[in-house]
């Protein structure tokens, strides 16, 4: 979304390490899992040189749920046989690589596993950007060990370049800056990647709905009661693939009370969606590492994040955003 962050253009951005739980992953050069099963998504590079990073095997813990055992090999996770790293492992490797910020995309409610590469990033120097809605940057106890480390942390839960939660924000402030009363809304998803697949166990989606209706309920002129609000992700359609669907409906009142809605689909390819944000997400904190900043980039947070520490609206936060990078 910003072409010069601090001098870092998105060719600037290297992998140096990888890890994944796959066996079809597992030894691969980084460059050729990309385009392994599971993976579903439009492909716009193929031509994609070798990087001589190897994919390592990761921790598992809670990353993988046994339902995702239920269905076709070529739409789930086949796990690797392979030694699980201990941490110390992680870090060796964080540290030999000469990471610099640490990236978590892991499924969502991997609440342990996720909690274990923070550790992991703590203990090797390095930043981290938590791309999911378990909460690391917005819990006070985990932002101070980033801050008292001088490491800094971006979080939580990728808010997508242009998908259902920042169009159901815009809207909302819409609807607050035109004065028109939203009285109720709802926001349903579909896809057919192992995103949506994972989030077939709704037991691992708690902390996802939260993440998601707060990022709307934030930016509403009155806050909706439990009932006259529903986000989240809704079904797993295989045939989608990569692609996400969102339908989002709106019913308010405007002058006089009389009622009005918006009905909305939008239909993105999910992977690049997110990728648009991640590069700024990571040069964002490459930079806080050359200034020395450390803790929670609130800025950076709240215009890349569905829940990060202190939400602001999609203005404020690209305003605040560019004044960081800036340095003002």
């Amino acid at each position: 979304m910003h072409w010069d962050i601090g001098g870092y253009k998105p060719f600037d951005i290297e992998v140096v390490a990888a890890f994944d739980i796959d066996k079809r992953k597992i030894g691969l050069d980084v460059n050729d899992a990309i385009f392994s099963k599971p993976n579903c998504t439009a492909v716009f590079c193929a031509d994609i040189p070798q990087s001589d990073v190897k994919v390592q095997m990761g921790k598992i813990l809670d990353g993988f749920s046994d339902h995702m055992k239920n269905y076709p090999e070529d739409n789930t996770f086949l796990l690797a046989d392979e030694k699980e790293p201990t941490a110390e492992e992680i870090i060796k490797v964080l540290k030999d690589s000469g990471t610099d910020v640490l990236m978590n995309y892991l499924p969502v409610g991997s609440e342990d596993a996720t909690r274990f590469y923070a550790e992991c990033a703590l203990d090797a120097g390095v930043a981290f950007v938590n791309n999911i809605p378990v909460f690391i940057a917005s819990d006070p106890v985990w932002a101070k060990r980033f801050e008292d480390k001088n490491l800094p942390i971006i979080g939580d839960d990728v808010k997508a370049q242009l998908g259902a939660t920042i169009t159901h924000r815009i809207l909302t402030d819409l609807f607050k800056k035109r004065g028109v009363t939203l009285d109720r809304t709802y926001q349903l998803n579909t896809g057919g990647n192992t995103d949506f697949l994972n989030m077939k166990n709704s037991d691992r989606l708690v902390s996802k709905k939260e993440s998601k209706t707060e990022a709307v309920q934030s930016v509403a002129a009155k806050r909706l009661s439990d009932e006259n609000i529903h986000v989240g992700p809704s079904d797993y359609v295989a045939w989608q693939k990569d692609n996400k669907v969102c339908f989002i409906r709106m019913e308010g009142r405007m002058f006089g009370d009389v009622p009005m809605n918006i009905e909305m689909r939008l239909s993105v390819e999910d992977s690049p969606n997110s990728g648009g944000v991640a590069i700024d997400s990571i040069r964002c904190a490459k930079l806080a590492l050359d200034r020395k900043q450390g803790g929670v980039l609130t800025a950076p947070a709240a215009y890349l994040c569905k829940h990060p520490p202190k939400q602001f609206t999609d203005d404020e936060a690209y305003t605040m955003t560019n004044a960081f990078i800036q340095g003002e």
